[in-house]
């Protein structure tokens, strides 16, 4: 067997790792030698001289030479195991949680020396240690350097030392796999070095160290390849040029009550270059909060209607899905055959609108995810348009593209601004068109922050608005009030305003069924509701070009980027807005954070990148949730000189041609060969 074989063999291969140990190994997830090295350790256990009895201090760490000589195994559920020790003819007390009596024999056997380690505390006079670790003393008054690790039951530290240390002596030489100019940014250490490192300091020590950046690097540049590799195979599927002339584009552009920004200009050149082309289009348009996104994806898609093809544009909700079908038909259905399906769409016309996609009588297919179920069948599917899928991974892109078969491109839209080095760990196989400059017509929104306390300034303000003919729309968390949870909520919201305000009130939420919710909206469109109370149902998509007003409950309970969706939903026409966010009296240091950045920048980009500072990587955008975050070393914040080096080493590879087979080790060490060819 190769050398690099020994690290994706099973772990039952290294010396000590029998069945029971192989089934406690497997609990944790760990099945080769690979994964092995990658359960890093919590911290580090220090070498120290035994101590003495008599010479602890209660609260802190020690490692003491004892004898046990006494079980207590209590027989009440829930009561911990209680060994008594002795050490020069003073007793101690170890403690056991969660244990088992078996375990508890085999790690301290009766009259046996051993030494434990851990954090000296004092119940009823007497020192204890509390789910201590252990190690065979071995007739030594040294504890050896081990690594503390979070072990499943039947593995004690001592035998997972023990085996970790056998795999580093058998841990091969690999061939390095970058070239000098790139890994002279981590002083030429090797992987081998670097995973060593990582096991035997202490973790919070070694993150500033060489050993550590080169390990980051890895895991970076690992995932980036994937999207590369992805991108790139998915440029070599030869379609069929879409042709459509652009006198056709300048005519609808015209016809406009409003001029494209350079942004938007720029980003339909892209997209008509790529659908021109033989290459399949594979492209992300990235827009801010009301930078006019959905209308250069229409254009778009009239362009591939013109070139003879069907198009599919796909929405996250109905609301929004029946908000593109109505947009379509009121403006451009002259060019177009549109027609929307969505889960709830009656059979019979749901039958009907299969049949007539077949026949080539609709054109413009617009709905959720309905429109990719098994039974529809497209005729000539050119284009797919997503709308607001940031949380679509890269083989769920794949196989909504291989729905309309080599010769449909597809365009994704997000109006969730992210940070630039997450961009290229999230979006990295597809390419990328910002559109970043709003309309002109289009005024900053004045942000407020007020005091709940001060709801009656907030709502002389609303009676101001609705004197000048302006919505408002008043956000709250929750549908009906919560005894566990302090917040206002949208129904009492209502029956508030209805009973103060001489007002037309009404209230949306995600609970309404879907005609209730459309007739509100239709409703809140024809100027019949001056408030509309809602949850954060109305965040994405909803466009009401007279709701100037916005105010939003518990302002402090949401992140950055929501806040900047919410704020979003007002300021579409040409009138002023103003964004009034309510907050609770106490307020923590990051919930300022968030409320003063909001109020000093309408720019989502860079509240993204607060956002990133405040939340981390983990929690923003719901990656915890949504399962994209891909890495256990690197962080876009803290790494992103090392996520830039990445992007500049792949776009040489990309221009040299080189072959990604230099990097197979690589990929097969963090488990992404099967990555691309499940995607491609």
């Amino acid at each position: 067997m190769a050398d690099f074989e020994y690290l994706l063999s099973t772990i039952d291969r290294i010396k000590g790792v029998g069945k029971k140990t192989l089934s406690s190994f497997n609990k944790k997830k760990i099945f080769t030698i690979f994964d092995l090295l990658w359960h890093l350790p919590i911290s580090k256990i220090e070498t120290a001289e035994d101590t003495e009895i008599e010479d602890l201090q209660i609260g802190k760490n020690y490692n003491i030479k004892v004898k046990p000589i006494k079980y207590n195994f209590p027989r009440i559920r829930n009561l911990p195991n209680r060994v008594v020790c002795e050490k020069n003819g003073i007793k101690i007390d170890c403690i056991f949680f969660n244990s088992y009596e078996g375990y508890i024999r085999k790690i301290l056997p009766l009259n046996e020396n051993v030494i434990i380690n851990g954090k000296a505390t004092i119940f009823k006079n007497k020192f204890q240690f509390v789910n201590p670790t252990l190690k065979n003393l071995n007739n030594t008054n040294v504890i050896k350097d081990d690594s503390k690790y979070s072990l499943s039951e039947g593995l004690t530290l001592t035998k997972y030392n023990e085996i970790i240390n056998n795999v580093f002596q058998n841990l091969p030489d690999l061939t390095e796999w970058y070239p000098k100019e790139i890994s002279k940014s981590f002083d030429h250490v090797s992987w081998k070095e670097s995973i060593i490192k990582i096991h035997k300091e202490d973790i919070k020590k070694i993150r500033d160290t060489k050993y550590f950046k080169r390990l980051v690097y890895d895991e970076i540049f690992a995932n980036f390849l994937i999207s590369s590799d992805i991108r790139n195979k998915i440029k070599k599927i030869k379609k069929k040029n879409k042709v459509f002339n652009l006198k056709h584009q300048i005519k609808i552009i015209n016809n406009l009550e409003f001029n494209l920004t350079k942004d938007q200009t720029k980003a339909l050149e892209n997209i008509n270059k790529d659908m021109k082309s033989k290459q399949k289009m594979f492209r992300l348009l990235q827009g801010d909060v009301g930078s006019g996104k959905t209308i250069v994806s229409v254009i778009a898609a009239l362009n591939a209607v013109k070139a003879g093809y069907q198009v599919a544009i796909m929405a996250p909700t109905e609301i929004l899905a029946n908000q593109h079908y109505k947009y379509i038909i009121n403006n451009f259905k002259k060019y177009c055959k549109p027609q929307i399906l969505t889960g709830k769409t009656e059979y019979i016309q749901r039958k009907k609108i299969l049949n007539d996609l077949l026949c080539k009588k609709i054109n413009i297919l617009i709905g959720t995810h309905a429109l990719f179920q098994n039974k529809i069948t497209y005729n000539n599917l050119g284009l797919i348009i997503i709308d607001e899928q940031h949380k679509f991974g890269v083989n769920q892109r794949k196989k909504l593209s291989d729905k309309g078969g080599d010769n449909c491109d597809v365009l994704v839209m997000s109006a969730t601004p992210i940070p630039r080095t997450m961009m290229m760990t999230i979006y990295g196989d597809m390419d990328i068109s910002l559109i970043k400059s709003k309309p002109k017509n289009r005024k900053p929104i004045k942000t407020y922050s007020k005091n709940e306390t001060k709801i009656d300034d907030v709502i002389k303000f609303i009676k101001k608005e609705i004197l000048k003919k302006n919505q408002i729309f008043w956000v709250c968390p929750l549908i009906k009030e919560s005894q566990k949870i302090d917040h206002q909520s949208a129904i009492e919201k209502y029956k508030y305003l209805s009973r103060i305000l001489n007002y037309n009130v009404d209230i949306i939420h995600g609970s309404m069924c879907k005609e209730d919710r459309e007739d509100v909206l239709k409703k809140f469109k024809e100027k019949k509701i001056d408030i509309l109370v809602s949850t954060t149902v109305i965040e994405v998509g909803i466009d009401f070009p007279n709701a100037n007003v916005i105010v939003i409950e518990n302002s402090n309970k949401y992140g950055l980027s929501q806040l900047h969706q919410l704020r979003g939903r007002v300021g579409r026409g040409e009138r002023e807005a103003a964004c009034i966010l309510l907050f609770k009296a106490g307020l923590s240091e990051n919930a300022r954070k968030r409320i003063t950045i909001l109020k000093n920048t309408n720019d989502g980009f860079k509240i993204a990148e607060e956002d990133l500072k405040i939340r981390g990587y983990g929690d923003i955008l719901g990656f915890k949730q949504s399962g994209l975050k891909k890495y256990n070393l690197a962080d876009p914040l803290q790494h992103k000189d090392l996520f830039d080096l990445a992007e500049t080493h792949i776009k040489k590879i990309e221009k040299n041609n080189i072959e990604i087979v230099r990097y197979n080790k690589l990929l097969k060490l963090y488990d992404k060969v099967a990555v691309i060819n499940d995607a491609i």
